[in-house]
């Protein structure tokens, strides 16, 4: 599969006295069939990086790569194509469709790409998320939880270079919200799916096999096997509040 790497990225928001330097020369790497999670106070460059590496949004400076594709090359059009085959996201708030099932919402990506999912490969996904008796449901007939897990099934169902979680456990109550990180954990672990997650929850970090830390745009230090104790201990020494 292959994951996703940056090399001296910045991001610059504004010109002359009114710019805002988000991202600093930021060289990270998402190593394919890792877990890694992103941390940092608040206005750190979180969300931005993430949005860089997913080509949401272009970089000012420097090179994003996902697998062996240097996004700044590519013309719009392909730079869509990428993002919707190559790339997978799960957010906070699920991004369902209301009047889909939960079928129809999974295998959305595809559908409107005009292509068709692996029927083996979506089978899988199916089973590992624990959604065979739900495919039929629309959203307002599932919990929060089984929402989530729709919405990660979507993200996984093109089988990405990489699936972006922005805070995915925010919306969720915590025994919900370990299930769902079970869940990232188990595609990492059963199916080699590479995962970056933007968190600002230390036991959320803990499931990770890396976290990233950064502050003012920087990466100040990256943790291997984090604990949540370890993962607090660090955010306290970067002041955070949030």
């Amino acid at each position: 599969m292959g994951g996703a790497r940056t090399e001296r990225l910045t991001k610059v928001y504004g010109a002359g006295d009114m710019a805002v330097r988000a991202l600093d020369e930021v060289s990270v790497a998402f190593p394919a069939g890792r877990f890694t999670a992103i941390m940092g106070p608040s206005g750190a460059g979180k969300s931005t990086l993430m949005h860089c590496v997913a080509g949401l949004e272009d970089a000012t400076s420097g090179k994003v790569y996902v697998g062996d594709q240097e996004l700044g090359s590519l013309s719009d059009r392909r730079l869509t194509r990428l993002r919707r085959e190559r790339i997978g996201f799960v957010f906070q708030a699920f991004n369902l469709l209301p009047t889909l099932t939960a079928k129809d919402n999974i295998v959305l990506p595809m559908t409107l790409a005009g292509t068709h999912p692996d029927p083996e490969w979506l089978d899988t996904v199916v089973r590992v998320l624990r959604l065979g008796q739900r495919l039929t449901h629309k959203p307002s007939e599932l919990s929060g939880g089984q929402q989530q897990r729709v919405a990660l099934a979507r993200a996984l169902v093109t089988r990405p270079r990489i699936v972006f979680a922005d805070e995915p456990t925010g919306n969720l109550d915590s025994r919900t919200g370990a299930e769902v990180l079970d869940l990232l954990r188990g595609a990492v672990d059963d199916l080699g799916q590479t995962v970056a997650m933007v968190t600002h929850d230390p036991v959320a970090a803990g499931y990770a096999d890396a976290v990233v830390f950064l502050a003012d745009g920087r990466i100040v230090d990256v943790m291997d096997e984090p604990t949540a104790d370890r993962v607090l201990d660090r955010m306290r020494g970067l002041g955070d509040r949030s």
